[in-house]
């Protein structure tokens, strides 16, 4: 089925052959220069208030412009190359970002010039929304129409927030952390929040709920919540709830002395990890008096690298949709009514 606005060349084929894997990501800045430039990539378009703008400038520059994610994005590539080729998979892998180098147009372009013809992409998202499923869909189809007829066909391998690889590499994470915060410490997963107008065209909602239950099934805990963070949009328009600082304090309220922290909605450390959850949250934990201990991202766990890897075979060698939970695999190919922007898009 092919989705609205997306050449049927990016929809997903059954079986065929395929001779690249592209890693498509958020991107972020390098250097402090690249701060002002990065974030005017990332809120085109969007209705940003200026001071939430200069908040997020001096979160990244209080990390001397640098964002991890860029780093994290290379040992992902790196961990994929040798997955790959340990399993006699012989495809290049290949990386480009949606706003900042190397930008996606120009990775199809050295795509191209070294002669590749079809390609698979995964994308650094966990949950679907359209910004992070359909919007990445419509980066590609318009690289794609930058390069013309030279363009690589891509397609989007599907989500793995209910793949038992990721769910492990979570679960493995929050084990970690647990036992450095103590076994009666409560479990606070979060999520990018959402504008509420996005969030119900999709299952973002859902399948967070499902990660959860999952990951903390896997991990042995039975005392969770959820919480949404990093929110960008004004104060009159409504986001997905409770915050991460709301959640803190009611646990904090009730007797808790100690957290456990899980961006299960991150593959890998953003500047929304490092410092909405790291710096910021943190310190209204210590003010509530709570200690807050934060979990590891997937990032390139040994079973988040073979779930993108069995999603490729999927692809290639017919290999079995694996899936844990009440959901089931989401399908290869969008369907026309996914995820679309709703009345405005995340910051």
């Amino acid at each position: 089925m092919v989705a609205i606005g997306v050449p049927a060349a990016i929809v997903a084929s059954v079986g065929g052959s395929f001779d690249a894997l592209l890693v498509l990501s958020f991107g972020g800045p390098e250097k402090p220069e690249d701060v002002e430039p990065f974030l005017d990539n990332v809120l085109r378009g969007r209705h940003v208030p200026d001071e939430r703008r200069k908040e997020v400038a001096g979160h990244y520059l209080a990390f001397q412009g640098r964002s991890p994610l860029n780093d994290q994005n290379r040992a992902l590539v790196e961990a994929l190359r040798a997955e790959l080729e340990a399993n006699a998979i012989r495809l290049p892998v290949y990386w480009g970002n949606r706003n900042w180098r190397p930008f996606l147009a120009d990775t199809l372009r050295e795509m191209a010039r070294d002669g590749v013809r079809r390609s698979l992409a995964f994308v650094t998202s966990t949950f679907s929304s359209y910004s992070g499923c359909r919007q990445y869909l419509e980066d590609i189809a318009a690289a794609r129409a930058l390069l013309g007829a030279s363009a690589p066909e891509v397609e989007k391998l599907r989500g793995l927030f209910n793949h038992p690889g990721f769910v492990e590499a979570c679960a493995d994470r929050l084990r970690a952390a647990r036992a450095d915060a103590g076994p009666d410490a409560p479990v606070l997963f979060t999520a990018h929040s959402l504008p509420a107008a996005m969030a119900a065209t999709c299952a973002y909602e859902e399948q967070f709920l499902e990660t959860a239950g999952l990951v903390a099934g896997a991990a042995g805990t039975s005392r969770w919540s959820l919480a949404y963070q990093s929110r960008s949009g004004p104060p009159s328009q409504p986001w997905l709830e409770p915050g991460v600082d709301e959640e803190l304090r009611r646990l904090a309220r009730e007797g808790a002395r100690a957290v456990v922290v899980s961006p299960i909605g991150f593959l890998s450390d953003h500047m929304e990890v490092v410092y909405d959850l790291d710096t910021a949250a943190r310190a209204t934990a210590e003010s509530a008096g709570l200690r807050l201990v934060r979990a590891g991202t997937a990032g390139t766990h040994p079973g988040l690298v073979a779930a993108v890897r069995e999603l490729v075979q999927e692809r290639t060698h017919g290999a079995p949709r694996r899936s844990l939970g009440r959901l089931p695999p989401l399908p290869d190919a969008c369907p026309d009514d996914c995820c679309p922007p709703g009345r405005s898009r995340p910051g």
